[in-house]
């Protein structure tokens, strides 16, 4: 199972933020990573993500050990954590915030569903949003990708370039 929502709301203290989210993870048996979706190109950005992450640690390639710290290295397009978590991870203030729930989908116990993600995102003062994880060419000079490499595609495209980044990962681990 793969669940991608995008939100809006006010993130007052990031530990206490992770913390609900850990809980959540453990009560459910589910990995749930959380992003800044103003660095989120669209879902298939955190598709990639997801897809390559469980293939390197399919692969035992990951450098992470942790699903959700893998799935946020792909996302970032970086290799470290130390660049990976300031670029693409949970600020304070008003955000916008992307996540990804990700369940085992031979697994038939319990999964998030649309009343569960209710009560995560109620416990968070968000509120469901997935308009924010449209992106645009802003998002693109955000992660990083100048206006030459920008040049050389159509809009219909844009999201190729994270796409690329994603896929990048894997050669520069």
């Amino acid at each position: 199972m793969l669940r991608i929502i995008g939100t809006q709301g006010n993130v007052q203290n990031v530990d206490s933020f992770l913390e609900i989210l850990l809980s959540f993870a453990q009560k459910y048996d589910i990995t749930i990573q959380a992003f800044d979706a103003d660095m989120i190109y669209g879902k298939n950005h955190l598709i990639s993500s997801v897809e390559h992450a469980v293939r390197a640690i399919k692969r035992k390639t990951d450098t992470t050990n942790s699903l959700g710290m893998e799935i946020l290295l792909y996302a970032s397009g970086e290799r470290q954590l130390k660049l990976a978590i300031p670029k693409m991870g949970i600020k304070e203030g008003g955000r916008n915030v992307a996540f990804v729930f990700v369940r085992d989908v031979e697994e038939t116990k319990s999964k998030m569903t649309d009343h569960l993600i209710g009560e995560m995102l109620g416990s968070l003062s968000l509120r469901r949003n997935d308009d924010v994880l449209e992106g645009d060419k802003d998002v693109l000079r955000r992660f990083g990708i100048d206006e030459n490499e920008i040049k050389t595609v159509t809009k219909a495209k844009y999201g190729n370039l994270i796409l690329e980044k994603v896929a990048m990962v894997d050669i520069i681990k």
